[in-house]
């Protein structure tokens, strides 16, 4: 057989196939005529001369920190967004029918920070009856607060006081919904907002435009949630890329032209049209014109696609230092490259930025930029050319009144679940028919539980798997609403999503978003071997975020259900890769106390119980740990045993010992598949040998948490916990809260108690040996 050569076959061209998204150059859209006339982008040109200023000035002050390049780059589109499309309202930082600017990329928190505070001082300037209350606004002064802790003891950041903004953002700022910076996680939780304005909304929804960079896309998690955009056709997103190519440690982040990426072989036009948006290209990010015109056509475009507008940039434009060099680093602190960074601005308004005197003191260095601050004041008080971004700010509540955007008809009523006593923990709703001696499953009942909650408040439960949908039975949230996969446009009553396929990262934080609007539960769903892990950082930023927002401003946490599906020893036929103990460990007990609860029922009675006590008491992020074969329904009463409902107490006794007769010792369980073991085939060889026992329960341990002290002890008393027999389907740290005796903790029953990780057939000897398990516990 003759081999042949790849010279022997000339290859072809491949092409993207039709799309729904179109693609678009500014420079055909420009010559059909402006968006905005010369004087105004004079106007901005003004206004770009102070922000960049602001952003050299804040990275003086507070050196070694913050990333003056892409803040510097992606603001001349930035304000054009402020000033010429966004539908908001200054004086309501919550207005839920107001569109949504997002720094996905959150390491341009300099260039937010200093953004707002620019748009907060021109209305302050020229229209300071549109502000609102202190607590609301973005001032200058609270520039003083860049990456302070809130402790400190400055006397300027407590005499204005200003706001501790951190180094990346959070709902602390107001205007800012969620908290973003992490490895891609910001675009993923804007998109969720989208999700969540659209679905509330309807074709009238609130636009959210999220800032992000090229460098900022390359995470896996971005073309996730690029394709579940597109497949829902959230086509109020509008995706503005900072195209500059640099990143911390490339100068060439994507392939351009003939040359290859240092990172990726695409650049973010390509990737975007790949996953169907709109593409705008503008091959001049820093000539308002045309980013204006490109921004007013996204705005105009009515295909029903999500909308990128890739805009080329030169990161660090003008500062000094460009390219990756600005990524996280700027000039030394009052260095001739500082003052030569401000010396634009000093001639453009005939001003003299500060100069520091004296020695490096804090003191010293906070007067000065004190000083400094208020120069730039100075500066926007005495030029009326900036009264029109004040005049725009008025415009854009003008419009967003005139929109006059309504929920749609029947809309998702969230509050519902929480004002008609629906989650009662003491009694099983009828309808989800849950009988003892009955055979179900865990996973089956919370999604039973989860669907019966959805009807309660109107369709605000939107649930998501991964590729897992009938697997781990979250299918049954989107039970008596429209079949199918949700799509804005062709199918939005489904309440039923696709986020990529098998894409954990992308569904965590779209979930984490979704809930963050505020009028919706959203629901993820997979292995809990794959899920803990891999949205933990979701989980963490969201967590974040809703404290924050709290913490600041009142209201209650945004709760994100992350079901930790196939959990525990009886995943075992799947073998050690799915069936991992180490899930609960991960998260429980690892976040603030309020912010994360886990769930861990032990049979299907218990499921109702534990979610309506979780989802009551608020959390950011509620995660259940479920199993996946079927189990009974336990006949507590036949068994002598506590009934389901004491399970919202996080630990109870399942049965107390004889207090008039010797005590034989206790037993502290934890997991299903041990507890089901226990309970069902252990237990009763022990009755028949007379033992006198305390069995205990695990079923959440931030549910117990949530107890004063003297509940907790006597719940579960200390002098239990320094004997007691702890057995448990997860791993050993999770039990050294219940199990504190250095004898006891050695005795612990756990899966890796052999040192290795356990394969099928020993996941069964674990968890179907009584006898086994009956001479590890107890030999007369």
């Amino acid at each position: 057989m003759e081999i042949l050569k790849s010279s022997d076959i000339k290859s072809k061209d491949f092409g993207f196939a039709a799309r729904r998204g179109k693609y678009f150059d500014i420079n055909d859209i420009i010559n059909k005529g402006k968006a905005i006339n010369d004087d105004d982008i004079r106007k901005f040109e003004k206004l770009d001369v102070i922000y960049r200023a602001l952003c050299a000035v804040l990275y003086n002050f507070v050196p070694t920190s913050g990333h003056p390049g892409g803040s510097i780059s992606s603001g001349r589109f930035v304000s054009s967004v402020l000033y010429n499309v966004l539908d908001f309202d200054i004086k309501d930082p919550f207005r839920d029918d107001a569109d949504l600017v997002v720094y996905a990329a959150g390491h341009k928190a300099l260039g937010l920070y200093a953004m707002f505070a620019l748009r907060n001082e021109l209305v302050r300037a020229f229209k300071p009856e549109l502000l609102p209350e202190e607590k609301f606004q973005m001032r200058l002064e609270d520039l003083l607060g860049f990456r302070r802790n809130p402790v400190n003891d400055l006397p300027l950041f407590h005499k204005y006081n200003a706001k501790a903004l951190d180094g990346h953002p959070t709902p602390a700022t107001p205007h800012v919904k969620i908290a973003t910076g992490a490895s891609g996680v910001g675009d993923t939780a804007a998109f969720g907002l989208a999700l969540g304005a659209i679905d509330y909304f309807g074709e009238n929804s609130p636009q959210i435009h999220v800032i992000e960079g090229e460098g900022g896309m390359t995470p896996g998690r971005v073309a996730e949630a690029l394709a579940a955009a597109s497949a829902m056709r959230l086509h109020n997103i509008k995706f503005h890329i900072d195209f500059n190519q640099a990143s911390i440690d490339s100068n060439r982040v994507c392939r351009e032209g003939e040359q290859k990426g240092d990172y990726v072989q695409w650049n973010p036009m390509e990737l975007c049209y790949l996953h169907d948006f709109n593409v705008i290209y503008v091959d001049d990010g820093k000539d308002f014109g045309k980013v204006a015109a490109a921004q007013q056509f996204a705005k105009n475009l009515d295909n029903k696609m999500p909308t990128a507008i890739v805009y080329r940039t030169v990161k660090g434009w003008k500062y000094g230092i460009e390219g990756r060099a600005s990524h996280g680093a700027g000039h030394k602190m009052n260095s001739d490259g500082y003052y030569q960074a401000c010396s634009e601005f000093e001639d453009a308004f005939g001003v003299k930025v500060p100069r520091f005197e004296g020695n490096a003191e804090s003191v010293n260095i906070e007067k000065c930029f004190y000083d400094t601050l208020m120069c730039i004041r100075g500066a926007i008080e005495k030029d009326k050319d900036f009264s029109m971004f004040a005049d725009a700010i008025n415009e854009s509540k003008v419009r967003l009144n005139k929109l006059n955007r309504k929920p749609k008809a029947n809309p998702t009523d969230l509050k519902a679940l929480y004002k008609d006593n629906i989650l009662n923990e003491k009694e099983i709703p009828a309808e989800l028919n849950i009988k003892p001696g009955d055979v179900t499953t865990l996973r089956g009942v919370l999604g039973s539980s989860l669907g019966y909650i959805n009807k309660k408040s109107g369709g605000a439960v939107l649930g998501v798997a991964a590729d897992l949908l009938g697997s781990t039975s979250v299918n049954l949230v989107g039970t008596g609403f429209h079949d199918g996969f949700y799509d804005s446009v062709d199918n939005p009553d489904s309440r039923i999503l696709a986020v990529g396929g098998i894409c954990e990262d992308a569904i965590g934080g779209m979930m984490a978003g979704l809930s963050a609007f505020g009028k919706h539960i959203g629901v993820s769903s997979s292995y809990g071997a794959f899920i803990s892990a891999m949205e933990h950082t979701a989980a963490r930023l969201h967590g974040i975020g809703e404290q924050n927002k709290v913490m600041h401003f009142g209201g209650n946490y945004n709760t994100w259900i992350l079901i930790n599906a196939h959990a525990g020893l009886k995943t075992g036929e799947d073998g050690p890769t799915h069936a991992d103990p180490q899930c609960l460990q991960l998260i429980q007990e690892n976040f603030p106390p309020g912010i994360l609860i886990t769930l861990t029922p032990w049979e299907p009675g218990e499921i109702w119980t534990l979610l309506a006590a979780g989802l009551k008491l608020r959390p950011a992020i509620l995660s259940p740990f479920v199993t996946r074969p079927n189990e009974p329904v336990i006949d507590r009463e036949k068994l002598g045993i506590a009934p389901a409902s004491e399970a919202s107490k996080g630990v109870y006794a399942l049965r107390k010992a004889d207090p008039n007769q010797h005590l034989d010792g206790s037993v502290i369980l934890q997991e299903s598949g041990v507890t089901i073991e226990f309970i069902t085939k252990v237990l009763p060889m022990l009755d028949k040998e007379g033992y006198n026992l305390n069995i205990y329960h695990i079923s959440s341990a931030e549910l117990y948490d949530a107890h004063p002290k003297e509940e907790r002890e006597a719940l579960l008393p200390y002098t239990v916990r320094r004997s007691a027999l702890g057995i448990t389907g997860f791993t050993l740290p999770t039990m050294y809260k219940w199990i504190t005796g250095f004898e006891a903790r050695y005795n612990i029953l756990h899966p890796f108690r052999k040192g290795y990780y356990l394969a099928a057939v020993l996941q069964k000897v674990f968890c179907t040996r009584p006898d086994l398990m009956q001479k590890a516990c107890f030999q007369k």
